[in-house]
């Protein structure tokens, strides 16, 4: 079996580690180190890794000020509780960047929301609608 791991440049890891947590509705819990975490699902796989900016001279993280955080990437997550997930975003943040509605393409419902750092998060249901 082969996984990717999607890791992104976070201003503070701890906090955007507790705001996955939330909108995942998963036990909140630590992460392992001050510079790097990983939200991981109940099978212990990986959904998304956050990275301090400017840790451990990675080229691409060296810092937010050379591109805007998210800039040609879209996190994108498939959930089995798609109306509980939206109760969580809504409580996460002041306005969602998309309502929910049916994506045509996928036969899905989903909605988007931005991330402390500014990252683009569309939250799609599992299940065809």
């Amino acid at each position: 079996m082969k996984r990717t791991w999607t890791i992104i440049g976070v201003g503070d890891v701890a906090r955007s580690f507790q705001w996955y947590q939330s909108l995942f509705g998963q036990p909140e819990t630590a992460s392992a180190h001050d510079d790097f975490g990983q939200i991981c699902d109940s099978d212990g796989t990986v959904l998304l890794c956050l990275h301090a900016w400017g840790a451990h001279e990675h080229p691409s993280l060296t810092s937010p000020h050379y591109a805007k955080p998210g800039n040609g990437l879209l996190l994108f997550f498939r959930v089995d509780d798609f109306a509980v997930a939206l109760s969580r975003a809504r409580a996460l943040v002041s306005r969602l960047e998309e309502e929910p509605h049916l994506n045509p393409s996928t036969g899905t419902a989903e909605f988007s929301l931005r991330d402390l750092d500014g990252y683009y998060v569309t939250i799609s249901a599992l299940n065809v609608a």
